[in-house]
């Protein structure tokens, strides 16, 4: 079903939670980017990571949403090495921002023990903190 509407924005209905908490940006780049891959490659599964990715490039996971990134590019190692790559994903944190970065959006989502965490941890605090944060708010 496409994700985009008669008025070239994303149909809120058809996104993902974390999307609909978004801002009209992320919700247009995930939904103009499926309905788009949905069409070429005839795969809904592929046409949802093919969104991702383009999300994961403008954006990053915050806690239940997405918000915009300071500077676009690849999110993880993962997205640098393309559709086959054989890396682990950081599931929407920007892995590639400064560990400073990392660290402020942990303090946002108050992530404990984060002044004792190298760069690596950092993220993988932040994943788990992310995805606490949607469980909560699906369940609200």
């Amino acid at each position: 079903m496409p994700k985009t509407g008669k008025n070239d924005h994303a149909k809120d209905e058809e996104l993902p939670s974390t999307l609909q908490r978004s801002d009209q940006k992320a919700q247009d780049t995930f939904a103009k980017t499926y309905d788009s891959a949905a069409e070429e490659y005839d795969d809904k599964g592929r046409a949802a990571r093919t969104a991702y990715s383009a999300l994961k490039h403008t954006h990053e996971n915050v806690g239940d949403h997405w918000e915009p990134k300071d500077e676009a590019g690849p999110s993880d190692e993962h997205a640098e090495g393309g559709r086959d790559s054989e890396q682990d994903t950081a599931g929407g944190v920007d892995a590639n921002a400064s560990k400073e970065h990392l660290y402020e959006r942990a303090r946002e989502l108050d992530v404990e023990g984060r002044s004792t965490m190298d760069k690596d941890e950092l993220v993988q605090a932040l994943q788990k903190a992310n995805d606490a944060k949607t469980r909560q708010a699906r369940k609200d």
